[in-house]
């Protein structure tokens, strides 16, 4: 290229017959200059540049031995990074890093005090071993409350997202009660599927009243019914329900906030794109979570039957290793106190069972205790 054009054809020309762009060819000729063609150099040159922002190893080497000069014999006893950066300056030492520099230098050398604490966290649905190993699916399921579209309808949303697929589903309504969750969570589950648990705050649409004993709601009854162990995250405790709350989030930022809702029937529409949308986009991720069950077809919802199978509440002990279970008090382990347990009330065997839950060693989860518990027989009076 740069033959021809010292031969008298123009650079465009060139860079057309050799199908490469005019600043090639301009960058070739601009490296040969007057040089014979055999004396120029056509390596190509690294992009980085000529001084990296990197310290030295002769830098580094006297940070750390002037870190240990101050800590052994320095008056002030400071030997941190702003006291080095001062003492080098005041020994007229030449390109004296920054005080951050200098702080980088010392925890790459392993020189600091304290190390950086490392957190590791548990895997997603540690608290349930089948759900960590990735073999159970759970639900989880949430309200938004407290928003007014056009005319002043106060209206709620109810979002509701699978751990491990990411399957999401958004119901929005006018005041949602109990009833009106159970119908929203049966069509879900009748069009998706149904997972191996449920897992609610402890909003009494989804618990019950708390002021009263031995309460199992409808929406318990209705898990209950179909195989699915409802499980209660703890109360006032953050993570156990992250993956709805920040579908929560990003269902106001993404449908409420970027759109002027005029009706309900709009909101409900806008609502519904976003949730095909974001499900089209995980189709892989919902078809690779673990298996779902489907309702048989002759299943019907009997809410004065008895119920049977297992509901799960995660709670924190007290002061005295205690927890308050369906409003009875079980005395655990005085050993344990202000910790996690995972309560396992067994309706058919007639049983209350406690875990212990670590985060920091999510795979051990021994027995603390069991204690009796036998749900009584009574009729189920929950409102319309």
């Amino acid at each position: 290229m740069v033959r021809a054009v010292r031969g008298g054809v123009t650079c465009r020309a060139v860079a057309r017959r050799y199908g490469v762009s005019l600043c090639t060819v301009q960058r070739w000729v601009h490296r040969a200059a007057d040089q014979p063609l055999h004396q120029v150099d056509w390596e190509a040159r690294s992009h980085a540049t000529t001084r990296p922002g990197r310290a030295t190893d002769t830098l580094e080497g006297l940070v750390v031995s002037l870190r240990h000069e101050l800590r052994t014999v320095s008056d002030l006893g400071d030997y941190g990074a702003d006291a080095i950066r001062h003492t080098l300056l005041e020994r007229g030492t030449r390109d004296v890093p920054s005080i951050r520099t200098i702080h980088r230098i010392l925890e790459r050398r392993g020189a600091l005090d304290r190390t950086r604490r490392l957190r590791r966290p548990p895997p997603p649905g540690w608290y349930l071993p089948d759900v960590a190993r990735a073999d159970a699916e759970l639900d989880s399921f949430d309200f938004i409350d407290g928003l007014v579209i056009q005319g002043g309808l106060h209206v709620e949303i109810f979002n509701g997202i699978s751990l491990h697929g990411g399957l999401i589903g958004s119901w929005p309504g006018p005041l949602l009660t109990a009833a009106a969750a159970l119908e929203i969570l049966l069509a879900h589950w009748r069009a998706v599927g149904v997972p191996a648990y449920a897992q609610f705050d402890n909003d009494t649409r989804f618990q019950g009243p708390h002021q009263h004993r031995d309460v199992i709601s409808r929406i318990m009854r209705l898990c209950l019914s179909l195989g699915v162990t409802p499980v209660f995250a703890p109360p006032r405790e953050h993570g156990f329900q992250n993956a709805v709350e920040s579908l929560n989030g990003r269902w106001q930022v993404k449908v409420w906030n970027r759109f002027h809702h005029e009706t309900l029937a709009a909101l409900h529409a806008c609502s519904d794109r976003f949730v095909a949308a974001t499900r089209q986009r995980r189709a892989a991720r919902i078809a690779a979570a673990p298996p779902r069950s489907q309702v048989p077809p002759t299943w019907q919802l009997d809410l004065q039957a008895h119920p049977t199978g297992r509901v799960v509440f995660l709670r924190r002990t007290n002061e005295h290793g205690a927890v308050t279970l369906l409003g009875h008090p079980f005395a655990l382990d005085p050993l344990w106190p202000h910790r996690l347990v995972r309560c396992e009330v067994q309706l058919a065997a007639g049983c209350a069972q406690f875990y212990r839950l670590r985060r920091r060693q999510p795979d051990d989860q021994p027995l603390i205790c069991e204690r009796p518990y036998v749900l009584p027989v009574r009729r189920f009076r929950g409102r319309p």
